[in-house]
């Protein structure tokens, strides 16, 4: 297919009904919403051509065609040969079979899918191939071959009847240039962006038009990616600052059972906040990511029962004792080079060692801590004491977190939009990022979680975004 200069380059999603063609289409082009690509288990769902453009910045470059499904391909390919008469029928006799059937005519469903391949629009067929290959898929595949288009077939692969995907491919190589396999369930970005590459070997005269969109692809990816970069920074910072607080009175303060009951609701209330930072940090991720029905409930009660010092969390979450002791080490030799600077040197080095060893310290001994509750002082309200909860004394709170970050990023970012069922992230799922992280990662943001713990507000750290980008741009590759 080769359009004019300034025409856009148009391919027609086509098959029998029900083979995934408008899957394929949503999970493409991260589309979930039925309003935009109609997916019905109901068989001929789709009866209008529906058309899908790829747009950047105002500017469409490809455009997709969703089309009705094949419902009568052999008595279809008989008419057409009628028309043509003897030999091999060709477009113009599939454009005289498109402008008699079009308007009600007996097999309107395959006039309608022939209309843009008749307009110039090459050809993507999918197939299941998970169904047995029978006659009338021969006859849709003639069909396609009589209009003379580029032509590329996708395997849209399930995991049953996978003995039938070499007969699948033997036959499709005979009618179209190209054969591709893509599950419309599972595809991941770079599935998807392999797809679009793989228009350029049936369409040579629309490469750089093709070859341009894909930049644009990529650049928006990265975009993304930077974007959840800093969502995922402003959560940790926001939370490992984040303090409640419960005034309590005379006789609250002395009486132990009132007190205790100030301590559980103000936990509750901790919890619920911290829970709802969360939540609508993976809203934010959702959207970014063009997710409809994909949804998440965090809960007021995410935290509770988190027990920081069983042995199944250590195992599950965060670092390791060894590698949070570690990382306090080097956080807390760092604050002890400020202190040896400071000094001009007069310490001669023990400011960083009694720092390191402090840090180290204090990761070992207080990883188990859950955010602390103590008796502080509310000054804007005179002499009253108060309940406070936060900043966490546990160092691998902000680690716990962290991963539970990662590892719902990916679940996001890896969902395809071809899956048409409304679904929960999964709350316990595994985890484990963190602790595949280098030492020198791991102590750089250590570092940073220290400093938002201390110091509450700080300026925006360069450095640790970069590598909160180099962390997502390795749990998408994972």
């Amino acid at each position: 297919m080769s359009n004019p200069e300034g025409e856009i380059p148009t391919f027609a999603v086509v098959g029998k009904i029900n083979m995934g063609k408008s899957s394929v289409l949503a999970t493409l082009l991260e589309i979930d919403n039925d309003r935009v690509v109609r997916v019905s288990a109901t068989p001929g769902a789709t009866t209008q051509c529906q058309v899908l453009p790829v747009e950047f910045d105002g500017r469409e470059m490809i455009r997709f065609i969703d089309t009705p499904g094949f419902s009568n391909a052999l008595e279809a390919m008989r008419a057409i040969q009628e028309i043509h008469g003897e030999g091999t029928p060709d477009l113009a006799a599939v454009k005289l079979f498109v402008l008699r059937e079009i308007d009600g005519g007996q097999f309107e469903d395959e006039a309608r899918l022939l209309q843009p391949l008749v307009d110039g629009a090459g050809v993507l067929y999918v197939i299941d191939p998970s169904k047995p290959l029978r006659d009338t898929f021969v006859a849709e595949m003639e069909i396609l071959r009589w209009t003379g288009r580029p032509r590329m077939a996708l395997l849209n692969e399930k995991a049953e009847n996978q003995d039938r995907i070499e007969e699948w491919r033997t036959r499709l190589g005979s009618y179209f240039n190209l054969v591709r396999t893509f599950n419309a369930h599972h595809a991941r970005f770079s599935e998807r962006k392999n797809l679009l590459k793989s228009l350029l070997q049936i369409d040579e005269g629309n490469r750089a038009r093709i070859e341009e969109t894909i930049e644009f692809i990529d650049q928006e990816w990265d975009e993304r990616r930077e974007e959840s970069a800093e969502y995922l920074m402003d959560f940790l910072s926001y939370a490992l600052k984040h303090r409640e607080s419960v005034t309590l009175d005379v006789k609250e303060e002395e009486l132990e059972a009132r007190k205790e009951r100030k301590r559980q609701e103000l936990t509750k209330t901790y919890y619920a906040n911290i829970a709802r930072m969360e939540e609508k940090t993976y809203r934010r991720l959702l959207k970014l990511y063009r997710h409809d029905l994909l949804k998440v409930e965090v809960g007021d009660d995410h935290f509770e029962g988190l027990d920081l010092s069983s042995e199944e969390t250590w195992q599950k979450w965060g670092l390791s004792r060894s590698q949070l002791t570690l990382a306090g080490g080097v956080a807390g030799g760092a604050a002890g080079i400020a202190v040896d600077l400071g000094t001009g040197g007069l310490t001669h080095g023990l400011g960083t060692l009694f720092g390191a060893i402090g840090g180290a310290g204090a990761a070992f001994f207080k990883g188990e801590d859950l955010p602390d509750l103590k008796i502080g002082m509310i000054t804007e309200q005179g002499n009253s004491k108060a309940l406070v909860m936060g900043p966490p004394a546990s160092e691998n709170f902000p680690w716990i977190l962290l991963d539970r970050c990662l590892h719902h990023f990916g679940e996001i970012m890896n969902h395809a939009h071809g899956r048409r069922e409304e679904s929960l992230l999964s709350i316990n799922a595994d985890a484990g990022w963190v602790r595949r992280f280098s030492r020198e990662r791991r102590s750089r943001l250590q570092r940073w979680f220290t400093q938002n713990v201390k110091k509450g507000a700080i300026r925006f750290d360069a450095d640790v975004f970069h590598e909160f980008v180099d962390i997502l741009h390795e749990v998408e590759g994972a």
